[in-house]
């Protein structure tokens, strides 16, 4: 499977929860403490990887999300370190970004990662020596889908799914607002 877009969004166009929950549902069809986000900006270098993977793991505990944890952790920190790596700033583009979502129990968690590059994430063939290039084609594998939104005057957004196993459907109240969950992860 081949990364695509999952919006072809026009210039100015915003992803909601990457601010707020308030775009993501109207609020009669809100259930008490969904949609479940917590966002995080991440330093500049690759030793932001390390505080995105705690961020992921403090995120997922305090959902009781178990059972994918380790896999959604990994998928997370590959999306970090390819959005480091890969993705140049530049003016009046996205900082690099983290988002985790799940909009109701027992629904897919999704793992979003914005950048400011306009380049869609391609995967290539590593080599049999190298020490990178394998991160989308590790993404691909554990996750159940993935793909991109490029917004054209901000960048784009990478992003993968992680369907809840059958049976799970874990509502856990939310952290009161303004209450962290981890250090420097604020729950909204």
């Amino acid at each position: 499977m081949s990364a695509l877009p999952l919006i072809r969004a026009e210039d100015g166009a915003t992803w909601p929860w990457l601010t707020s929950p308030a775009g993501l549902t109207s609020a009669p069809a809100r259930l008490a403490g969904f949609p479940r986000i917590a966002t995080r900006t991440p330093g500049h270098d690759l030793t932001a990887v390390r505080a995105v993977r705690a961020f992921t793991r403090a995120t997922l505990e305090r959902w009781a999300i178990e059972d994918r944890r380790d896999d959604i952790t990994l998928v997370v920190s590959e999306l970090v370190t390819n959005a480091l790596e890969h993705a140049a700033p530049r003016p009046g583009g996205w900082p690099v970004r983290v988002g985790l979502l799940q909009s109701r129990p027992g629904t897919a968690v999704l793992c979003a990662v914005a950048d400011g590059s306009i380049a869609p994430p391609v995967p290539v063939p590593p080599g049999h020596l190298s020490e990178s290039g394998r991160g989308l084609h590790v993404i691909e594998e554990i996750s159940d889908s993935w793909g991109y939104a490029a917004v054209p005057s901000r960048g784009k957004v990478v992003w993968a799914t992680f369907e809840a196993p059958a049976g799970s459907c874990s509502a856990v109240p939310p952290a009161a607002p303004g209450r962290t969950a981890a250090p420097g992860v604020r729950i909204r």
